[in-house]
């Protein structure tokens, strides 16, 4: 089923690690003298007419927030003194809100002071902006304000109202009874559904759609606020799906039966939220939280959208879905699509649309993403053993072809579901050129670990229809292990947590010192460390083995960012016995350790002071600790 292992891909082959996809400073200012009192408020220009479309921020009333920043961020965290300084600073902000959401710096100032807001000022600056709504959530600093006051919600949702004010501010500038925060995030919600369609596709609009969809749902995805809280790199913001770590917190119903009325404003205009970048967005923020809260609702919409994508014009090849997978805006909505269909669904949606184009999928530049979420989505072998079945054959095309992730989503689902483990080895061991002759085998952590053929890693020259090489011991061992990358890391954890991963484990136990450090030290290398030390199917035998290796380079590992964190997980899990060995190797250059900015953190984890002035206390206190953990293990077995 897999290819030969003198394919036509074979020679020279050298796995490109990555395929690509399309597509200020705060300031600061010198604080006040003391802390008692808050900067002086800024002089009152509310007369003097406005000189473009938003008012304009004087540098002095600028001047003034960027001091009253300072002042609460040295603040203490508690206490009247500093209540006050909150409330006096954000009355300012309410009466200027609309000239600092629009301002470039002023926008950040107050994105950051409403950090500090207590409930009621938060309700009176949101309401002082709600006037302009539609100006400020189409700016592209006053976006990121509303943003800000909606991510407030988790924190002051719920919270107990505070003391009343007193008479004379109540009545002062107030034209009615100040709203609560549900009525002010309902209020929003219904501003922006009469105008659903504006807003989404707006650029900026956008991202207060998305935010606004999280908080109704009481779910906020770890990709939105990285995205909201500073630029990213075009390779972070195409992060999968998969990654993002949602943080949910408690809302009123009313706030589920607005998401459910929110969304359902998608399958109005359902072909624009297709094929609009700007718009698409939204609706798969909406798919995720859905999916989590309205699981229902969310099969309803992703049903709609299949439907409308079906009833296009046919492909040449087939299903007329196959053209919206392969286009850059629908094939990214497909792939939310994918990763929150119920299993049933998706196995339908295989036979329908995906069976036999699978291949032809994985080769193209777009289309091999959303394949990548088919993969990730997997959970039961009636629907692994066909797309197994027809994606095995072309395991080494596919990694020729710039496409690597296809092949780790296929592993990962093998892993995950618990079938075509042993196959899919052998399948790699073919692609990457060290199944035959056997001696090969020991090398393959390098290759997969670097995404090369064992050709290329090795430097070696071999002529078409030759017959392999064996491999040369003294050869690996004087080769430096080569750059890591983050697919050859993942690909080796996913082989790691496999049944059997016996050659993955022989094969580590042959690296060498410095290459066993050198992965280890590696920000993607130093979770495959990881994997030995939490996967159930490394025996504590085989985890010994491999770690033994790493003696003589326990100070190196210290003080290193990323493997001071593996040495700490190594002595996490370690018995007495081992945790002397390490010890008494870090103890003789303890100095060496305390000046390093991670080897004194090891140093004081390990109790090195401890070790070597009083070792009976040190031995007593680390058997304390191995029994406290064997009876929790026993505890958590049980």
């Amino acid at each position: 089923m897999g290819l030969g292992p003198r394919s036509p891909h074979k020679a020279g082959r050298r796995f490109p690690a990555r395929s690509k996809r399309g597509r200020g400073a705060k300031g600061s200012g010198r604080p006040p003298p003391g802390r008692r009192r808050p900067p002086c408020p800024p002089p009152d220009r509310s007369s003097e007419p406005a000189l473009d479309a938003h008012p304009h921020l004087s540098p002095e009333a600028l001047g003034y927030f960027r001091r009253a920043l300072s002042a609460l961020k040295e603040a203490p965290e508690t206490g009247e003194e500093r209540e006050l300084m909150v409330h006096n600073v954000l009355k300012e902000v309410e009466a200027q809100a609309l000239a600092l959401a629009t301002n470039k710096t002023g926008s950040e100032i107050m994105q950051e002071l409403l950090g500090f807001s207590p409930l009621k000022p938060l309700c009176r600056v949101w309401a002082a902006l709600r006037s302009s709504l539609r100006s400020v959530a189409c700016h592209r600093c006053g976006v990121h304000v509303l943003q800000s006051a909606l991510l407030q919600l988790p924190r002051l949702l719920g919270s107990p109202a505070e003391k009343e004010e007193d008479v004379e501010e109540e009545e002062n500038g107030k034209d009615g009874p100040l709203e609560t925060l549900e009525e002010l995030v309902l209020g929003l919600a219904s501003e922006v559904c009469d105008d659903f369609l504006f807003y989404c596709g707006d650029t900026h609009g956008s991202f207060v759609v998305r935010t606004l969809l999280q908080v109704l749902g009481g779910t906020l995805l770890e990709s939105e606020r990285a995205r909201h809280r500073g630029s990213q790199s075009p390779d972070a913001q195409r992060a999968p799906a998969r990654e993002c770590k949602p943080t949910d917190f408690e809302v009123p119903e009313t706030f589920l039966n607005c998401l459910q009325d929110l969304s359902s404003c998608f399958l109005k205009d359902i072909a624009v939220f297709i094929t609009d970048k700007i718009s698409s967005f939204c609706l798969q923020v909406a798919l995720q939280i859905l999916h989590r809260k309205l699981p229902q609702f969310c099969a309803h919409l992703c049903n709609a959208v299949i439907s409308y994508l079906s009833s296009r014009n046919s492909s040449a090849d087939g299903s007329p879905l196959l053209l919206f997978l392969r286009d850059q805006t629908s094939s990214r909505l497909l792939e939310q699509v994918l990763l929150v269909l119920e299993p049933l669904r998706l196995q339908s949606l295989f036979e329908d649309h995906f069976q036999g184009q699978l291949q032809a999928l994985a080769a193209h530049p777009i289309a091999n993403f959303p394949l990548q979420r088919l993969l990730d989505a997997i959970t039961t072998t009636e629907l692994l053993s066909p797309v197994f079945e027809e994606l095995s054959p072309a395991l080494e095309a596919v990694l020729a072809q710039g496409h690597p992730g296809v092949v780790i989503a296929l592993v990962g689902a093998c892993r995950r579901v618990g079938a075509h483990q042993a196959q899919v080895l052998l399948l790699l061991l073919e692609a990457f050129h060290c199944a035959e002759p056997s001696s090969r085998q020991v090398a393959c952590v390098p290759l997969f670990a670097t995404l090369m053929a064992y050709e290329v890693y090795y430097g070696l020259l071999e002529e078409e229809g030759a017959v392999p090489a064996e491999h040369q011991v003294d050869m690996a061992t004087a080769r430096a292990l080569g750059d890591v990358t983050v697919l050859g890391s993942l690909l080796l954890q996913h082989l790691l947590h496999f049944s059997s991963p016996g050659v993955i484990l022989q094969s580590l136990g042959a690296l060498t010192g410095p290459q066993l450090l050198t992965l280890a030290q590696s920000p993607a290398g130093s979770h495959v460390l990881d994997a030995i030390l939490t996967s159930p199917s490394v025996t504590r035998k085989q985890r010994r083995r491999v770690l033994k290796t790493l003696k003589g380079q326990y100070v190196a590992l210290a003080c290193s960012r990323h493997g001071s964190r593996v040495l700490d997980a190594i002595w996490s899990g370690a018995a007495l016995g081992a945790r002397k060995e390490i010890a008494a190797e870090l103890g003789e250059r303890n100095q060496e350790l305390i000046r390093d900015p991670f080897g004194h953190h090891v140093a004081r984890n390990v109790a090195l002071t401890t070790f070597l002035k009083r070792r009976e206390a040190w031995e007593q206190q680390q058997g304390a600790v191995a029994k406290r953990r064997r009876a929790l293990n026993s505890i958590l077995e049980d």
